[in-house]
């Protein structure tokens, strides 16, 4: 069984602030854990460049248009309070869109077991005419509506671990019975959303929210209890995860304490499903993660664990 890394170097070229938290060394950290020779089986490729036909899968055409207009040619232009376009914004932002529909091709044709798009910036906050949280194009919720689209996918569920509700994913499916989305996150935290309340037309949202200072246990009896058992029951054709890396107990930004070896766990768990529902069909697309040992490490075990390793 053979596991995909998808990458570019334009993720590299979106450009924050000095102290920003979303900043190019969170892709220098995690690509460097994945040189180590117990990722050498990996098979490695660019990613494409995302089209605007993908892009509007989930954002309405005139929204993306006005992103990729708002393209500065020096500098940086403020979106909002915490998610700015430097020039070299839209062509990451394009290729974290192209990787997903990528990794969705080479999964679903069966060229590989499963994939992970290392890109930034992340993706689940982005909803359907509105960037925000460091996000401008939902990547996740792309990967799930090509895969439906381009591959026949009946239905696709998505599980978000990040420890941020992705609002965007959420928002983008309310209404669709054919996309399960779950979650865990940390709550009250950034955006606000992810109640357990929040279920969606269909009963297709579900979320399994987390408090502060919660670890392992909590979050294995969230995902085992809510999660696990619903995304096992919708029978996917595909399991796409957006893997943030935020839940780590060393991360700036939120206050939860799972460990490298959790995020394993969680990988084996859904590839497990996986296994019994889609071939071990799995995209797996990266989202958060802002202090780079605690990134790296859980990255490292996320793809070990794809790896089958």
């Amino acid at each position: 069984m053979t596991t995909l890394l998808i990458t570019h170097p334009s993720s590299l070229r979106h450009e924050t602030p000095p102290g920003h938290p979303e900043r190019p060394d969170r892709l220098r950290a995690v690509e460097a854990a994945l040189e180590d020779e117990r990722f050498s089986s990996l098979i490695r490729e660019s990613a494409a460049l995302g089209t605007l036909d993908q892009v509007t899968l989930c954002h309405p055409r005139d929204f993306a248009e006005a992103i990729l207009a708002a393209s500065p040619e020096s500098g940086l232009v403020q979106v909002d309070a915490d998610t700015l376009m430097s020039p070299g914004t839209v062509d990451a932002a394009l290729h974290g869109v192209g990787g997903a529909a990528q990794a969705v091709d080479e999964v679903m044709t069966g060229r590989v077991a499963n994939a992970f798009s290392a890109m930034r910036p992340p993706g689940h906050h982005a909803e359907s005419v509105k960037a925000m949280g460091f996000c401008f194009f939902n990547n996740a919720a792309i990967a799930a509506r090509y895969a439906q689209r381009r591959h026949g996918a009946e239905r696709v569920a998505i599980l978000d671990w990040d420890v941020h509700h992705g609002n965007g994913t959420q928002e983008i499916f309310w209404d669709d019975a054919s996309v399960l989305y779950a979650s865990t996150h940390e709550m009250p935290l950034y955006p606000g959303t992810g109640a357990a309340s929040e279920r969606g037309q269909h009963g297709t949202i579900v979320n399994a929210p987390l408090h502060a200072g919660d670890g392992s246990e909590v979050f294995r009896e969230a995902m085992e209890t809510a999660l696990l058992p619903r995304i096992a029951a919708f029978r996917p054709d595909l399991i796409v995860i957006s893997a943030g890396f935020d839940a780590h107990w060393r991360d700036p930004l939120a206050n939860l304490n799972l460990k490298e070896p959790d995020f394993a766990w969680a990988t084996q768990k859904l590839m497990e499903i996986a296994d019994r529902s889609c071939a071990g069909r799995i995209v797996s697309i990266l989202e958060g993660g802002y202090d780079l040992q605690g990134l790296s490490r859980s990255a490292a075990a996320h793809v070990m664990a794809l790896m089958r390793g």
